[in-house]
Formats: C-alpha cells, sequence, structure tokens
C-alpha cells in the first residue's frame, strides 16, 4: 500500500506585546511549541524519526547544526534531518521534504519546528553585514534591509502599473481587520486607510503600517502517515500540491522587479499537483512581510492578472466578510512576525480547515493555499492543503 504523508499536529507559544510569555530560551520556546503541536497530534515526542528545522538562531555556534542542536534538547534521536534554510518560505519548503520523506519511507514521524526571541533579545537587524560575496554590490551604499529591496520593488509596480499607497494600505487594514478577531494577535486595534497613510514613512513608497511586525514566537507541525494518523485518532490534513522556487538573493539580481518569479514557479507546480483551479481554493495564507509582498504574491500565483492586483484588493475584499479570505490570524503584519514567518502560514490553514478559529472562521473552508515568501522577494514555497 502507497503510504500518503499527512499533517496531524500543529501548536505555537502564547505572546503578549510581542514577547514569549514566561521568556525562555530560543530552544526552550521550540520545545514548547513542538510539545504543544505532538499533544495536538496526540503522538509521543519518542516517536519522532524526522526533524525540519530552520532559523537564524545560534550562529555562529550551536545553530550552524540547527536539527543536531534541537535534536538533542527535544531528547529524540531522527533518522531523516532536514536544514533547508531559503528564508521565511522554508516551512512550506519543509512540508513538501517531508512529505516525500515519510512517502519514500525515510521517515514515520515528521516534526517541522521553528523559533525567535528576536523582539525580547534585541536581535533584530540585518545592517552592518560585512560587504562580502554578493552583499558587496549593495550594502555598502546604504540600502536598508530587507525593506529597501521591497521598497525598490513596490516603486518598480507603481511605475509599470499604476499601483497607489492606498491600494497597499487596503492589504494593511483588511489584515488588521482579521487580527481583531483573533484574541492572540499581537495589534489589533481597528486602522484606516488614512492611519496606513500617515503613518512613519520608512523606505519610499513603504511606511510603517505596510512593514511587518517585530515579534517573539515560536511555531510546530507535525506530519506522519495516513494509516499512522488513523490509528491515533487524528484530525490529518491532506496535502494535495506542494513546489518551490528561488531567483536571487541580491534585489539587483531579481529577474523582475515587478515580477514574483518564484512564486510563479511554485505556485504552478502546486496547483499541478493538486489538479485544481484557483476557484476551489476556499482561504489563503501568503507571507506579508510587508503589504507589497501580499499584492506581488497574488499576481504571482494567479488570482489576478500582473498588474492588477491593486484593484483586486480594494474594496477591502480580503478582508473578513470579503469575498476572499486572506491571512485570517491577522498575517505578519497584525499577529506576529518573529523574523521567518512561513509556519504560522501553515499553522493557520490547518485550524482554519480544522473549524477552530473561533470569530476568524470561514465558513466550510476545505481547501486552502498556503505561500512563504523568503529573502527579498528570493524564494517561494506553496502547499496546498485540503481537509477531504
Amino acid at each position: 500500500m502507497a503510504r500518503e504523508a499527512v499533517i496531524v499536529g500543529v501548536g505555537d507559544v502564547p505572546l503578549k506585546d510581542g514577547k514569549v510569555v514566561g521568556g525562555g530560551s530560543v530552544l526552550q520556546v521550540q520545545a514548547r511549541a513542538a510539545k504543544a503541536a505532538m499533544d495536538d497530534a496526540g503522538i509521543a515526542m519518542r516517536d519522532v524519526d524526522g526533524l525540519l528545522v530552520a532559523g537564524l538562531w545560534g550562529v555562529p555556534g550551536p545553530g550552524q547544526l540547527p536539527s543536531v542542536t534541537l535534536g538533542e534538547y527535544l531528547g529524540i534521536f531522527p533518522r531523516f534531518a532536514d536544514t533547508t534554510n531559503i528564508g521565511g518560505s522554508a516551512f512550506e519548503a519543509h512540508v513538501a521534504h517531508a512529505a516525500m520523506a515519510i512517502e519514500a519511507g525515510y521517515c514515520d514521524v515528521a516534526l517541522i519546528a521553528y523559533g525567535s526571541m528576536q523582539k525580547s533579545e534585541r536581535s533584530r537587524t540585518l545592517g552592518g553585514r560585512p560587504p562580502i560575496l554578493t552583499m558587496q554590490f549593495e550594502n555598502v551604499w546604504g540600502i536598508p534591509q530587507p525593506v529597501g529591496g521591497y521598497a525598490l520593488a513596490t516603486m518598480r509596480h507603481m511605475h509599470e502599473h499604476g499601483t497607489t499607497p492606498e491600494q497597499l494600505a487596503e492589504i494593511a487594514v483588511a489584515t488588521r481587520k482579521w487580527a481583531s478577531l483573533n484574541p492572540a494577535a499581537t495589534m489589533r486595534d481597528p486602522i484606516s486607510i488614512d492611519d496606513v497613510m500617515k503613518s512613519t514613512p520608512i523606505s519610499d513608497p513603504l511606511k510603517l503600517l505596510d512593514c511587518c511586525l517585530v515579534t517573539d514566537g515560536a511555531g510546530a507541525v507535525v506530519m506522519t502517515t495516513a494509516e499512522n494518523a488513523k490509528a491515533h485518532g487524528c484530525r490529518s490534513i491532506n496535502i494535495r500540491g506542494y513546489g518551490e522556487a528561488h531567483t536571487h538573493w541580491s534585489i539587483g539580481a531579481m529577474p523582475d522587479l515587478a515580477r514574483l518569479t518564484a512564486a510563479e514557479m511554485s505556485g504552478k507546480a502546486a496547483f499541478d499537483m493538486a489538479g485544481i483551479t484557483h476557484d476551489a481554493i476556499d482561504v489563503v495564507q501568503c507571507y506579508d512581510s510587508f503589504t507589497a509582498t501580499v499584492l506581488l504574491t497574488l499576481e504571482a500565483l494567479g488570482f489576478c492578472e500582473r498588474g492588477a492586483g491593486g484593484r483586486f484588493v480594494a474594496n477591502q475584499r480580503t478582508a473578513p466578510g470579503g469575498e476572499f479570505p486572506l491571512n485570517t490570524n491577522g498575517g505578519g503584519l497584525s499577529y506576529c512576525h518573529p523574523g521567518m514567518y512561513g509556519i504560522f502560514l501553515l499553522i493557520e490553514a490547518v485550524r482554519q480547515l480544522r473549524g477552530e478559529s473561533g470569530e476568524r472562521q470561514v465558513q466550510g473552508a476545505k481547501t486552502a493555499l498556503v505561500h512563504g515568501t523568503g529573502g527579498t522577494l528570493s524564494s517561494g514555497s506553496t502547499v496546498i492543503l485540503a481537509n477531504h
């Protein structure tokens, strides 16, 4: 009988004012998230034989071997490990890699984990990096990283397609409305288009409320075989399709500033594998490091034509009650953003498909698309999930 990989558990840690409740080290918060996910699955930690980890913690130091370090801390001995790090999209890629490993028999229970204490440790900075290798061509000129690269792409999109700052603001406002329905969200107070427009300029044309939060956070996802899930009585979520790609690291090497090529590639692969069309998707969770990231991603994934993203999100189309439910937990713009947000997209998608999202629940959600973006619009990973 063919082995089918499914998602059976998700977990995260509570935050207050963007910091992990109770504090702790980056290993401790990952362990808490992992335990929450294992408890959710009803599977013992000792049964984990696949460990997939990405992060920017402990480098240089133990974080240079992240799965080895976390495995030691958790007291497990995986026979399959994956430390692929392509930025915030790594965890969607991990789902694909874990699915392939499980289906091929390399492991039976896979744990995907991430944690960051960047807000508590005040360690969030991408500036001041030595101008070596590809960075010698950009960092020496003082471009703020990563927001400067996203600002360049945004400005180019505005130039080519007439996109306006007000259209970007629609995304921030809609996402905050979802956050207001999520008790776990960091920022829940309502905002208006005018609030976004008047917020502090960060890197023209992006303003403060166009930018993601800086928080702590930790999350985990558990996967196993459909047969094992049934034996444990798990509420399993099926993986229908996936894809991944990356195109550049330096923003100057991006193939087209106004076009998210990596997402086009990964999205097409996921839809082709799933064998479904866009109208079959009930809820979308896509990386929102900046409002422009969302707009570029929606175009690249084919939910609207190139250049039409601004019109697509107009009139609060993606807000609660709108026809296109998007980033339903409040996203990186209002829920949390601990440096690499992709795992939280997966957690929210699973909870929506299980009907566990309370006031923000999308009624009748059966199929979800999850898309992560990494680097400076550098990488993309897409996963299509279903509860049937």
